[in-house]
């Protein structure tokens, strides 16, 4: 019973269990294996035996395993081009060139496209001087891959070398037709000329590869085989070809230098001229050091100087271009231009500058900006001779500057001026202008409309023009009515001594009387004034008048107006309010406002008794007359 037990049931082998189931600290991979393989040398082989070879039999027996090898390394990998040359080598060793084809054929029929079984084929085939094969082979090569240049160069190459001249040049045709490279192209060429045919090397290459030295190339071509005109109707047409928007300066170096060959000077230079004034100055490097070195050969002082100048002029553009507000930079190109150009030139310069508008605002930005129209103005008067174009630029500039938050009293100014220089014409010009325009009375209307501006940087300059103006014109009246409106502006010192002193100018009988009167009426009037320099500046002024004019009671009275100068001291406070000790100064007592003031007389009683004071004890503070505020 057990054995049948036994035999109804199979016994089944137990699985080992992996305890550790963490990677080996060793690591075997199938590198590891073939290179200790290496190593050690499991696989490598004894060379064969050397065989000697004695009669036919054993000759067509090695043949047979030889070509059973190659077959069979072939059957075993058939893209491997290598072995199919290899064997195609060998039989050609042999002298089985028949074979050798049919190796070559069949290698074609696995992979066309490849480049170097073409070349081992055709190459096998004019090593063994067959030149129908190889023929044969290169065109099939060309027609098949006509984009590998090396059959072509390789089938024009044989032709040549077996004087087949007609037949090269057929293949160069051939190849011509796919528009090959540049180099091709002068291969071609480099052929045609080989055999003297120069009208057949006029091809079109710079038709099929303009670049600029292709057709540099082309007219040296022409040049060197003497056919001058032609070599210049290139550069022209290749001048015409690129136009202004892709000019290149090599081009124009070599058309330049081709016509100082041809001792055409004056052609030279304008040939230089045109390219600098349109090609940029960082691409005109070449250009301009070829055009100096061609001025100082062959050119004059006032060549170099052009030169040069129109090197600035490249310089100077360049800046405008990178920064169109940058003044500084535009009024050292005008003054470039104004001292060499025509006066068109010049104006179409200042036109491009004033019409960079400061983009901000500001008095600080617009400054420089002004002094361009002020040149502009100022050229078109005094370089120019044009006094129309001179009143449009004051005109345009006035118009501009309105209408920003301030404006300039100096253009005002200048403008005004300019009207009254047109009276100093000649008589006939005087009389057109005169008619046409009544220069004082527009030099009248201008003063009235600039000094109505709301805001005026210089406004004292711009009324004593226009004071001026009027005491020029002996109009006296309306300096006295001037004089009074600016007063009604302003109760500066200065402007109450310019009336004193243009009343005692006036040469009336009655100007020391109107003098002495200002005088009066503008000591009343700076009596409050909190400037008391100021006032003190007008009592000095008075003096001296009377001192050449007054009488014993003017001077008397004068003096007795003089202030008391005093020293004082004040006590000073730091930002946080702290004590930051005593600061002397001095002060003005005047003899009218002491009068009106009891305090300042208790203020003469105190000096007093502190001057005794001082007198009295031996050890005097200060021998001056110095009193402390604090003690007041």
């Amino acid at each position: 019973k057990m054995a049948s037990t036994a035999a109804g049931k199979q016994r089944i082998p137990k699985v080992a269990k992996v305890k550790n189931k963490a990677p080996a600290e060793v690591q075997i991979t199938a590198e590891q294996l073939l290179r200790e393989a290496k190593e050690r040398e499991l696989e490598l082989l004894p060379p064969p035996p050397q065989q000697k070879i004695t009669d036919v039999e054993e000759l067509n027996d090695y043949k047979l395993r030889k070509r059973k090898t190659f077959e069979d390394n072939i059957r075993k990998n058939r893209t491997v081009i290598s072995n199919w040359i290899k064997y195609a080598q060998w039989e050609e060793s042999l002298k089985e060139i028949q074979r050798a084809r049919s190796i070559y054929e069949r290698a074609l029929d696995v992979d066309y496209r490849n480049v170097t079984l073409w070349l081992k084929y055709a190459e096998m085939e004019m090593k063994n001087r067959q030149v129908n094969h190889a023929r044969n082979i290169w065109d099939r090569a060309i027609t098949t891959l006509p984009r590998v240049n090396q059959f072509w160069y390789k089938y024009t190459y044989m032709e040549e070398m077996l004087g087949n001249v007609a037949g090269s040049r057929q293949v160069f045709e051939r190849w011509m037709e796919w528009q090959p490279e540049e180099q091709a192209w002068h291969s071609y060429i480099n052929f045609e000329l080989r055999y003297k045919e120069v009208d057949r090397a006029r091809t079109a290459l710079v038709l099929v590869h303009p670049e600029v030295k292709n057709w540099i190339k082309y007219a040296r071509f022409e040049e060197k085989h003497s056919y001058f005109a032609h070599a210049r109707k290139v550069y022209e047409r290749a001048v015409e070809f690129f136009g202004e928007e892709h000019m290149d300066e090599h081009l124009y170096v070599a058309f330049a230098k081709f016509e100082e060959n041809q001792k055409e000077f004056e052609r030279v230079r304008v040939i230089y001229k045109y390219a600098l004034d349109r090609i940029p100055k960082q691409d005109a490097q070449n250009l301009f050091k070829n055009y100096t070195i061609f001025e100082k050969k062959f050119g004059d002082r006032r060549g170099i100087e052009d030169i040069i100048v129109s090197k600035r002029r490249f310089q100077y553009e360049e800046e405008v271009k990178a920064n169109p507000h940058n003044y500084d930079a535009w009024f050292d190109y005008l003054r470039l231009v104004e001292s060499d150009t025509d006066a068109e030139t010049v104006r179409e310069v200042y036109e491009r500058a004033i019409a960079n508008v400061p983009p901000i605002q500001e008095k600080r930005h617009w400054k420089r900006y002004i002094y361009l129209w002020i040149n502009y103005a100022l050229y078109e008067e005094l370089e120019a001779k044009d006094a129309e174009r001179t009143r449009q630029v004051y005109q345009a500039c006035l118009e501009l500057l309105p209408h920003k938050k301030f404006t300039f009293a100096k253009m005002w100014l200048l403008y005004a001026q300019f009207e009254i220089r047109q009276k100093n014409l000649p008589l006939a010009r005087r009389a057109l202008l005169e008619t046409i325009l009544g220069d004082i009375d527009r030099a009248r209307a201008i003063y009235e409309l600039a000094i109505g501006q709301p805001r005026l940087d210089m406004p004292e300059v711009l009324w004593k023009s226009y004071i001026d103006f009027e005491i020029e014109q002996e109009e006296y009246e309306k300096t006295r009515n001037l004089y009074r409106r600016l007063l009604q502006r302003t109760q500066h010192v200065k402007v109450w001594i310019s009336l004193a002193q243009f009343e005692l100018s006036a040469g009336q009988d009655e100007r020391l009387q109107r003098c002495r009167q200002i005088y009066e009426e503008a000591n009343k009037a700076m009596r409050s004034c909190e400037e008391k320099e100021e006032r003190v500046m007008l009592l000095e002024s008075w003096r001296s008048f009377e001192e050449e004019f007054g009488t014993d009671a003017t001077k008397e009275r004068i003096d007795k107006l003089m202030p008391e100068k005093i020293k004082k001291r004040r006590k000073l406070q730091a930002e946080d309010g702290s004590d930051a000790g005593w600061e002397e100064y001095y002060d003005y007592i005047f003899p009218e406002d002491t009068a009106n003031q009891p305090n300042l007389k208790l203020l003469a009683m105190a000096k007093l008794w502190k001057k005794q004071q001082q007198e009295s004890e031996a050890a005097a503070m200060d021998p001056d007359k110095d009193i402390d505020e604090s003690q007041t």
